[in-house]
């Protein structure tokens, strides 16, 4: 693949950077900034990855994760990750009346999210998570966990398993038991009990809308992930640049340069297999991406979790600091890592990919 970006995803990164560019602290009383969502959504970036019948502008994985990126290189205190990912499967496979109510989302009145993960098991795993038919609904029994920005979403995204293989459903929050736990973020997220919930289906159930989900959340929490070691090295930088000790600038020592390559080589390992995944999400790889997304899953829980521990480092006591923004940064990467389940559930998803 061409590594370079076209001119429309030129032009999304740079609306991206200069939108996420400006003060993106929040506010810590709300769970996410409203105000940054709204311009967020006003400038075309929540919708740019939603169908064009939908107020979107119809584009890929690979866009998102131009998108997801700046915001995480920001750490834009947004729901947009679990959002996009949530729009573009239910851009792709919903029902007419579910991809128009998506309008909503493009325009920011609205959040969505989705609900991969359960309690002990792997991201992408197949659910435990049931569906039964009772006349013409769908009833949901189980459980999930880490779900970003459950109770403020209008809708979950849950997979589900059925008599005929792996379904996705649209559950209501309102509709299920919603038990807040806490994450390294501080950003809202909950575990969900689902007892006969109703749940509205999302395309079939033979497991094609189950496995983009998959393949786009991966794509989705590692771009985030690359943008966010991309801004904790930029900012750690700029730190070695002007920080003077022993009257000699920290970047002239010979032991601090080696140690802000290692961080610069993390997250150019990172970067070559997440373009490599999405944009073979997006010509329909699915067998070459996952691979791809495995190995840029690992480097987010390995390499590129160190990487935040040495910008840590290389800042000393100030990197501690709560009020300093690299804090952010590092809370972000640990969230991402804990999402993809730590450096041995990768190993092991990479294995089983090997093997077969």
């Amino acid at each position: 693949m061409d590594f370079t970006l076209d001119e429309t995803q030129a032009e999304l990164r740079s609306l991206a950077a200069g939108l996420f560019g400006r003060e993106t602290a929040g506010d810590d009383t709300k769970p996410y900034d409203t105000g940054l969502w709204a311009a967020t959504a006003k400038a075309g970036l929540v919708g740019a990855c939603l169908p064009e019948e939908s107020g979107g502008a119809g584009l890929g994985a690979v866009e998102m994760a131009v998108v997801l990126r700046e915001a995480g290189a920001h750490v834009a205190p947004i729901p947009l990750q679990d959002a996009l990912v949530a729009g573009m499967v239910v851009g792709r496979h919903g029902s007419a009346e579910q991809r128009a109510a998506l309008t909503r989302l493009a325009e920011g009145e609205i959040v969505l999210t989705a609900a991969p993960l359960e309690p002990g098991r792997d991201l992408g795993a197949e659910p435990l998570t049931t569906a039964r038919e009772d006349g013409d609904r769908r009833l949901l029994t189980g459980r999930k966990t880490m779900v970003g920005h459950a109770a403020e979403s209008e809708a979950i995204l849950v997979p589900a398993r059925t008599p005929r293989g792996v379904g996705l459903f649209l559950v209501r929050p309102r509709d299920a038991t919603v038990h807040p736990v806490p994450t390294a973020t501080g950003e809202p997220a909950a575990a969900l009990t689902l007892d006969d919930t109703p749940g509205d289906p999302v395309g079939a159930d033979d497991g094609a809308a189950f496995t983009l989900l998959r393949l786009l959340t991966l794509a989705a929490i590692t771009a985030t992930a690359s943008g966010v070691l991309a801004g904790a090295l930029d900012l750690t930088t700029q730190h070695i640049r002007t920080r003077r000790q022993f009257d000699r600038v920290l970047a002239e020592f010979q032991a601090v340069t080696m140690q802000i390559a290692d961080v610069y080589i993390a997250g150019r390992a990172l970067d070559v297999a997440m373009w490599s995944g999405a944009w073979r999400v997006d010509q329909g790889l699915h067998a070459e991406a996952e691979l791809d997304l495995a190995v840029a899953a690992h480097t987010v829980a390995d390499a590129g979790l160190l990487a935040l521990y040495t910008c840590q480092h290389l800042h000393g006591g100030l990197g501690l600091d709560v009020t300093y923004p690299l804090h952010r940064y590092f809370a972000w990467a640990k969230h991402r890592a804990h999402l993809l389940g730590g450096v041995e559930a990768r190993l092991d998803a990479i294995g089983e990919l090997v093997r077969c």
